[in-house]
């Protein structure tokens, strides 16, 4: 019973961290990654749909983007959910497609994008946290009706609390690579 009750935290925990590195894959870095913008939301016939889906997603160059819809009606709405969100880029439309310049990163944007790669880290943290605690309340349930005894309780938190400090390990070097590819000049 323990044995899954771990397995599940080691799920959930994983989950977390995956999570956070897709989060911090949206980030703008020094160089151009269609991971910038393929998730996206654009309002399309009133559903909000990833960039993804409604084109491919390029890098000709280093520090340039190429997005091509496959439907050319949607070149407008793709050009407002681009100026709409937080990137902080200007597309040029030329009516097949979007391009995309990113300009070098300003060192207080660098600092500014730390900051908010320091939040989304905490964020994680807190997740991890919070599956570690509803599975401790889980344990000491397991214990209350009797199906795991006191001595099965106390190992089952510390192999808990193990995996918690592994997982907040991971979820720190996550965020200490993406930290030196902002900083990276």
């Amino acid at each position: 019973m323990i044995k899954e009750t771990l397995k599940e935290a080691e799920i959930r925990m994983k989950g977390a961290v995956d999570t956070l590195e897709l989060d911090l894959s949206g980030i703008r870095t020094g160089r151009a990654s269609p991971a910038l913008v393929e998730r996206l939301p654009i309002d399309y016939y009133g559903a909000s749909i990833p960039l993804i889906q409604l084109a491919t997603i390029s890098v000709p160059e280093a520090r340039s983007l190429l997005i091509r819809p496959f439907d050319a009606s949607t070149l407008k709405t793709i050009e407002r959910a681009i100026l709409a969100s937080d990137l902080g880029l200007t597309p040029m439309n030329d009516g097949k497609s979007i391009r995309l310049n990113l300009p070098p990163l300003t060192e207080e944007r660098r600092r500014d994008l730390v900051k908010l790669v320091h939040n989304r880290l905490e964020d994680a943290r807190v997740a991890v946290r919070n599956v570690r605690r509803d599975l401790i309340r889980d344990l000491r349930e397991f214990e209350g009706e009797k199906l795991i005894t006191e001595d099965d309780l106390k190992k089952g938190e510390e192999e808990l609390q193990k995996l918690t400090e592994k997982m907040t390990d991971l979820v720190d070097e996550v965020g200490e690579r993406k930290e030196k590819e902002i900083l990276e000049v």
